[in-house]
């Protein structure tokens, strides 16, 4: 994944800041925009993209490809993907490595699969379809999960990387679903990232998550918490300078204080790679 430009640190944008956006104040390195948001024919979210490109590069991350499910990829789906990489000329696409749909009905939850040898070759198999089909490769990215299945046969880390070697794509790496994995099933998030390829990390993501009871929920509606901040120092030792991303979907607050978390981590990379340098 060396050919992915790297694009500094960057915000997910969402439509409370498309004020920052038309007054050209929304100054981070980059943008990531949901790309459901914005299959539509016209209308003012294309207006606002349009606006967001000429400040900084773009990113789509998708959430409903359903890369693991058993339906069908759907051709209108693809086409519409096609059509707004064709408009945008995104840095690159990503979605999620999980399934959400069912016989056509959509769970509208990003839902873990069973790790094992034949999830690996199906998702794949399906993941080569889709970079067919666009001309390019995607990242997927690891989900945050609530349940394991009986008949997973790997870790986790081994079925992503796994996964992202059999389809020659791309991983998006979701620091905090690591660590909230990690708490809620039990497992070493040291671990996890020693046993991602580092030339598959394309992205880095960022966010905050709620406790509910036993488990910790992937809520996005924190500031990054301590230790998400702490295993993003053991992934910048592990990987580098990777771009990376603060992603804040509900009680979302004012684009300054988002910027601020771009920030840190931008901090944080520096101190990490200076220090690398030194002890060099």
């Amino acid at each position: 994944m060396s050919l992915l430009p790297h694009l500094g640190h960057g915000v997910g944008l969402r439509t409370i800041h498309y004020p920052h956006v038309l007054d050209r104040t929304a100054r981070a390195d980059w943008f990531e925009v949901i790309s459901e948001n914005f299959m539509i024919a016209g209308g003012r979210p294309l207006q606002i993209l349009e606006k967001a490109r000429e400040l900084a590069p773009v990113v789509l991350h998708g959430v409903s490809l359903n890369i693991g499910g058993t339906d069908p990829l759907r051709e209108d789906y693809l086409t519409e993907l096609e059509l707004l990489i064709q408009r945008f000329a995104p840095a690159w696409v990503s979605d999620h490595l999980c399934w959400g749909a069912v016989g056509g009905r959509f769970a509208h939850d990003l839902l873990p699969l069973p790790y094992t040898e034949e999830t690996v070759a199906h998702v794949a198999a399906r993941i080569r379809q889709v970079q067919d089909r666009l001309g390019r490769r995607i990242l997927m990215e690891n989900v945050s999960s609530y349940l394991t299945y009986s008949v997973s046969s790997m870790p986790e880390w081994v079925f992503v990387s796994a996964v992202a070697e059999e389809a020659d794509c791309g991983i998006l790496l979701d620091v905090n679903n690591i660590y909230v994995n990690a708490i809620n099933h039990g497992f070493s998030p040291l671990e996890y990232l020693s046993g991602i390829p580092s030339e598959r990390v394309g992205q880095i993501h960022l966010a905050g998550h709620s406790s509910s009871g036993d488990l910790l929920i992937d809520t996005h509606d924190h500031p990054v918490p301590t230790p998400v901040w702490r295993l993003y120092r053991e992934a910048v030792r592990r990987f580098g300078r990777v771009s990376t991303l603060v992603e804040w979907d509900d009680q979302i607050p004012p684009f300054e204080e988002l910027l601020a978390e771009a920030n840190r981590a931008r901090e944080i990379e520096g101190e990490v790679l200076n220090a690398s340098s030194i002890s060099l």
